[in-house]
């Protein structure tokens, strides 16, 4: 038999370096496998060249036959993979994986979300301005929660000074785009998600058909000017807008949603505060958890919203003092003579 398997070896070598084709060293190994069971056949039991050659045609043809059924195992598997594979590529995937089912499940369970409310959460288009103290918690948790697409604008770069309360961002990313260092970490977290960086500033030219193409806004950023361009915006496109504040100790948040029956940004803040009034985090300092209490808020008001779950904060202002451990609840409403969302006939009555 070593004497037949060493020619088979040969059939196959010499033609590998010959670059001979496959079907052609095929046929000389079944040519010469015929020579042998022949032989077997035709020569006498004791004949040494029967003998050299496994002594027992049998052998041979069991030999045959198992290579016959894996050629054509393999031949028929091949055929059924080609015929799924056009309705996979053809096809969107729809639902969840067992990995999503397993990663969502605490979602699923709660009476509020199930897997309907996740699969809007999926479908879910949000975009954070700003990659800061507020918006590392909001994308954190929007991510994990399982939001589709996420998109975030920031011109800036991480800083040491950042790490004390930014928590998407890392050390070693010191000197990177904050939108970039974000992309990264979200990523991470849940590649399930769709992540959209903008390392850019908002601005009037591009906040319209930026706005436009999300369904909900979160902006946490740290002037007075991008808040009120991200408020007319909005309130242009007809997009709720979730808007977050620090100061030192304290934070709030609202929710600002004209088009559905409450007030813009505007409406509650008709003008910029004097800025020695509202002294920025640089020069004033801030808590370093604090904005993962009100940044983790915004989120938890996000979800809530793109479910339709609960009471959210539409005409209610949130305060939270983390000095005294006090939070305050107050009402707003929308102004007669708001310019920005009064003259668009926006407010339900």
């Amino acid at each position: 038999m070593i004497m037949v398997f060493a020619m088979i070896g040969a059939i196959w070598g010499i033609g590998a370096v010959m670059k001979a084709p496959r079907r052609g060293r095929w046929i000389m190994t079944f040519v010469l496998l015929g020579v042998v069971i022949l032989t077997h056949l035709v020569l006498p039991a004791d004949n040494a060249l029967r003998q050299a050659t496994g002594g027992d045609a049998r052998l041979w043809l069991l030999l045959i036959a198992a290579g016959i059924l894996i050629k054509g195992y393999s031949v028929i598997l091949r055929r059924l993979k080609a015929r799924v594979q056009p309705v996979e590529t053809q096809a969107p995937r729809k639902g969840f994986t067992e990995t999503e089912l397993t990663r969502y499940a605490r979602h699923i369970m709660l009476r509020e979300i199930g897997g309907t409310g996740q699969a809007t959460l999926q479908g879910a288009r949000v975009l954070v301005v700003g990659a800061g103290g507020l918006g590392s918690p909001a994308l954190m948790y929007l991510a994990a929660s399982g939001v589709g697409t996420i998109g975030v604008i920031d011109d800036d770069d991480v800083d040491a000074s950042n790490l004390q309360r930014q928590v998407i961002h890392r050390d070693a990313w010191i000197g990177t785009p904050k939108v970039a260092a974000a992309k990264q970490a979200i990523l991470e977290l849940n590649p399930h998600v769709k992540l959209r960086p903008y390392h850019r500033r908002l601005t009037p030219e591009i906040a319209a058909d930026l706005i436009a193409d999300f369904d909900l806004v979160l902006d946490g950023c740290d002037n007075f000017e991008t808040r009120y361009l991200v408020n007319e915006t909005c309130v242009a496109a007809g997009v709720p807008l979730i808007a977050g504040a620090l100061t030192q100790w304290e934070g709030q948040l609202g929710l600002y949603d004209p088009a559905r029956g409450g007030p813009c940004f505007a409406c509650v803040f008709p003008a910029a505060p004097a800025p020695d009034l509202v002294p920025t985090c640089a020069e004033a300092g801030v808590a370093g958890p604090l904005p993962g209490v009100v940044g983790s808020m915004m989120a938890v008001e996000a979800l809530k919203l793109l479910v339709d779950a609960g009471t959210g904060l539409r005409n209610r202002l949130l305060i939270y003092d983390a000095l005294y451990a006090e939070t305050r609840d107050m009402k707003t409403k929308a102004r007669a003579d708001c310019p920005v969302c009064q003259g668009r006939g926006l407010h339900v009555t």
